[in-house]
């Protein structure tokens, strides 16, 4: 009885091994009793329930994210009216998260690699709840930056390593599904920051706001019992030679010894050749800067797939929901915050059908799919908004369904696939800082994108804004065509190899037996 996979390999123990070749769990016998079968069953259903356990800790902290995304929307507005600030100050308070979220990024690299992944979420949960609550607090507009800038930094730490911890504990042929998880908190906070716009908009000017972010305080309770459950990271394990430990936590993640044994072997090569080179925090960011081809490659398809994901404009579409409905023709705050939880209720949905496709369809034709889509509904939400807007219903339904449409598309691709490709790409020497330097350009895009987007509206007006958008959405399916592999069912080290022949371009369809060799442990 085998895992599904993508390779294959022949049983007999003879020479004639197929280009493809997989994992075998479990290979049965005649000899083989029910209870033995039974065992095994058993073992894979406790095996998959604490790995998809993990992933669920591990990603709540992108609920705290995705909550401040969606409520700051809403909280926009009654911010202006009772403390009174100007639009450029509306700009710099929803953007300028963004941009200090890259330092928390830069160091969360860094602290990972020091006192593990686990810790460093930890952290990163401690660090956010503080600026919300200094926020939820905050007697003045430079006291509420104050809480705003330390929110950044822990929103930094949290989705430089939340993937990473999740790509390093699944197995290959859940990878996907299970990395996309943070985004799909992201996605489920964002409506639950809707939905608390809603329901505390009737409350004063002065109470409302204060309310909609403290609200955001609540889940550091599941975060207090995630840290008794989630394990540290086994390739961290491996990297700081707690081989024993490592094995332990494979044990828990893989559904048999043969695997766990196949796995060790396969992260103490990396951790070798990351200790090899002493894994000095200098050397890792000289190889980064000066990368060799394949780093290369592997850095344009990490940072690019990043920033692709935020200048298409995806986070100024959710904090600027209420803007765009109005500019529609939307009348009153109660009917504008309505339409922004059907948004954020759309973009929930979707994200879950890629859970269930990513490791069906794969990534490539999910991003196809996602890129092309958001074109075409960033190109209708432009042609709504430039003439029709403020003309009745149609507008209005229009204007509503484009931007149901583009986060629909960005849920089911770009967004939650971004994620895994810049976590799953780079080898276990780089990994944690690379991976952190591609959420430092999503976070600079997105701050970018969002402390410009009213300034630029203005400029060229709302449906211009987004005909830009269109664009480059269409010149992100270009970048998927000649930047991406195809990663599915790969584990990280097959991943590795496919840059060192190529990339995109130069991949070979399946992994061969020289590449075989290459996996299994020097002696």
């Amino acid at each position: 009885m085998g895992m599904q996979g993508e390779e294959k390999v022949n049983g007999d123990g003879g020479s004639n091994v197929s280009i493809k070749y997989s994992r075998i769990d479990y290979a049965g016998s005649e000899a083989d009793t029910p209870s033995s079968v039974q065992a095994i069953a058993v073992k894979k259903y406790d095996t998959r329930k604490y790995v998809f356990a993990c992933a669920i800790f591990a990603s709540l902290n992108s609920v705290l994210m995705g909550y401040d995304v969606g409520v700051m929307s809403g909280a926009v507005i009654f911010i202006q009216e009772d403390l009174k600030i100007s639009e450029t100050e509306e700009e710099v308070l929803v953007g300028i998260l963004s941009i200090v979220s890259l330092f928390g990024s830069l160091i969360g690299g860094k602290t990972s690699d020091i006192i593990g992944r686990k810790w460093t979420i930890a952290l990163s949960a401690v660090i956010f709840q503080s600026g919300s609550a200094i926020m939820a607090l905050a007697p003045s507009f430079r006291v509420l930056m104050i809480g705003r800038l330390m929110a950044g930094v822990g929103i930094g730490f949290g989705v430089a390593i939340a993937p990473v911890y999740i790509v390093e504990i699944a197995p290959s042929v859940a990878r996907g599904s299970l990395t996309s998880f943070p985004e799909i908190f992201v996605n489920f906070g964002i409506l639950l920051g809707y939905i608390s716009n809603y329901a505390f908009s009737d409350l004063s000017v002065h109470m409302s706001w204060r309310v909609m972010l403290g609200v955001g305080i609540l889940p550091s309770i599941f975060m207090g019992f995630a840290l008794f459950v989630i394990p540290e990271s086994p390739r961290w394990l491996a990297m700081k030679n707690r081989i024993d430990e490592a094995r332990l936590v494979l044990s828990k993640t893989n559904e048999s010894e043969q695997e766990v044994e196949e796995r060790l072997a396969e992260i103490q090569v990396a951790a070798e050749e990351a200790n090899a080179e002493r894994y000095d925090k200098k050397e890792v960011w000289f190889e980064i800067l000066n990368p060799s081809p394949a780093a290369k490659r592997m850095l344009i398809t990490g940072c690019g797939i990043q920033c692709f994901q935020q200048i298409t404009g995806i986070e100024a579409t959710v904090y600027y929901s209420p803007t765009i409905f109005k500019h529609a023709g939307i009348q009153g705050n109660a009917q504008v915050l309505a339409a922004t939880v059907a948004v954020g209720f759309t973009k929930t949905v979707f994200i879950l059908f890629a859970i269930f496709l990513i490791d069906r369809l794969g990534r490539k034709p999910l991003l196809y799919l996602s890129t092309i889509g958001m074109t075409m509904s960033l190109l209708c939400l432009s042609l709504t908004l430039s003439f029709l807007s403020h003309n009745g219903g149609l507008g209005i339904s229009l204007s509503l369904l484009s931007v149901c449409a583009n986060v629909a598309f960005f849920s089911v691709g770009l967004g939650p696939i971004c994620w895994v490709l810049s976590s799953e790409i780079f080898p276990l020497r780089l990994r944690a800082q690379a991976s952190a330097l591609g959420a430092v350009a999503s976070r600079v895009s997105s701050g970018l994108v969002t402390m410009t987007f009213l300034s630029v509206c203005r400029a060229i007006t709302v449906g211009g804004t987004f005909f830009v958008f269109a664009v480059i959405s269409a010149l992100a399916v270009l970048f998927v065509y000649r930047c991406v592999p195809e990663t599915k069912g790969k584990s990280l080290e097959q991943i590795v190899m496919l840059f060192e022949d190529g990339g995109a371009d130069g991949q070979r369809p399946e992994v061969e037996l020289g590449d075989a060799e290459r996996l299994v442990a020097k002696e």
